[in-house]
């Protein structure tokens, strides 16, 4: 185990090229689709057409993303663990890739038959398992790959990627299942299964991207190799111990986590209910259609600084302020959703946390590679880093409910998105090993 460090542990030291960036983006791109595609849209309309009678379509839908959002949070670094220890000739990401993705467009297809709360509990659960699979690969090949002096740039061009993603998703479950939304919309399920079939269109769209999309990085790129002699070994106890990461021994990377944890948390609770939040306040004729002119808006607005701010970033050779400041803007934004309900107010919302979000996306995925503890498990560590991502998916369902139901309503849901980003923007001050 003496001597140096093999091509897949070593610190990169060459740039990422073009092309290779690109493919990983674009596989990046295709996982959210599969992933927003159904939470923006497929969902809630699914969740509205299959609710019992008598109980609150806002239950049914936070029960199965808070299900998929469990599952997504053991996913993530268990197999970002497992890539770890790949010694595959195809190297210890790309395995994962492949199969993450095969996985996911079945789970999708599986969400696309749903005729039951139950088998969209099922189906989503395993979208989240297999697409996470891939996802804990893909962030893994950054740090693998790209010298920490390009992580920004790289970041930015994995964030305006995945906010493409988004707006994609969006647009293949609006159009694909556009006679679904407007039944639904109306105020129930369409008569004869028209919803049924417009929901199924959405989610086989969904899983046909998410495959093509990886294509690209799977066919035509490699990971470096990791010799079996250098694999770390493989127990459940190890893979047990891995999801804790002290917080004492590692505090830079504990501050990191619950900056992207909170940050993240006001996003969710802001974005969970946005088709509800259209439709019964602000009372837009076509619900499904407004989501997607909010999610273009918002994706032009991120698109015009998720890249830039990484590379901005980069040569100033600092990350906090750049997390700090775009937390704040994505706390004024969120604060215009509950003083401001209105068509335009929304839109200018929507502005603002691209804005925000864009500069965070990229800059906050650099500094979280810059406070791992070691080479040698890059996956297992990125992974427990996403749960900052799949956490916030659990937690927002929980709060957002009860107060929309008994604590006022959807202004009060908007107040607290913003006070809880603003804290998580304000936390990253107390990093102290990256500037």
């Amino acid at each position: 185990m003496s001597g140096p460090a093999p091509g897949a542990l070593a610190e990169p030291s060459q740039p990422a090229g073009r092309a290779w960036t690109a493919a990983l983006s674009l596989a990046n791109g295709a996982i959210w689709v599969g992933w927003y595609g159904p939470l923006q849209i497929l969902l809630a309309l699914q969740a509205a057409e299959l609710a019992p009678p008598g109980t609150p379509k806002e239950s049914v839908l936070a029960w199965v993303t808070g299900a998929g959002a469990v599952v997504s949070m053991v996913a993530n670094p268990l197999f970002g663990a497992l890539s770890d220890r790949t010694a595959s000739r195809f190297g210890r990401r790309t395995p994962w890739i492949a199969a993450g993705v095969a996985g996911g467009a079945g789970a999708l297809a599986l969400l696309a038959g749903a005729r039951s709360v139950a088998v969209m509990v099922l189906g989503w659960c395993l979208v989240q398992l297999t697409l996470n699979a891939a996802f804990a690969a893909i962030t893994a090949a950054v740090p693998d790959r790209v010298p920490r002096r390009q992580r920004g740039a790289v970041g930015g061009w994995l964030g305006a990627a995945q906010i493409l993603g988004v707006v994609a998703g969006t647009g293949l479950a609006t159009v694909a299942g556009g006679v679904a939304a407007g039944g639904v919309a109306a105020g129930g399920a369409a008569e004869g299964g028209v919803a049924t079939g417009g929901v199924s269109a959405g989610y086989l769209a969904c899983a046909g991207f998410v495959v093509l999309g990886t294509l690209p990085y799977v066919l035509w790129h490699r990971d470096p190799v990791l010799p079996a002699g250098r694999r770390p070994a493989l127990s459940l106890r190890a893979l047990a111990a891995g999801f804790w990461i002290s917080p004492r021994r590692h505090p830079d990377l504990g501050w990191a986590w619950l900056t992207r944890f909170l940050i993240n948390l006001g996003n969710a609770l802001a974005l969970l209910y946005l088709l509800y939040y259209l439709r019964d306040v602000l009372h837009r004729p076509d619900p499904g259609g407004g989501v997607l002119v909010l999610t273009a808006v918002n994706g032009v607005t991120l698109l015009g600084t998720v890249v830039v701010g990484g590379f901005w970033s980069d040569r100033a050779g600092r990350r906090q302020p750049f997390v700090l400041w775009s937390g704040v803007i994505m706390t004024v934004a969120t604060g215009l959703l509950a003083g401001w309900q209105t068509w335009p107010g929304a839109l200018c919302a929507a502005a603002l946390l691209g804005v925000g979000f864009g500069v965070f996306t990229a800059v906050d995925f650099a500094l979280m590679t810059q406070v791992l503890p070691a080479a040698a498990h890059r996956g297992k560590d990125m992974g427990v880093i996403n749960i900052a991502n799949a956490l916030p998916q659990v937690a927002a369902p929980a709060l957002a409910a009860p107060i929309v139901h008994h604590l006022g309503g959807y202004r009060m849901l908007y107040a607290v998105a913003a006070a809880v980003g603003l804290v998580g923007a304000l936390l990253v001050r107390r990093i102290r090993g990256v500037a």
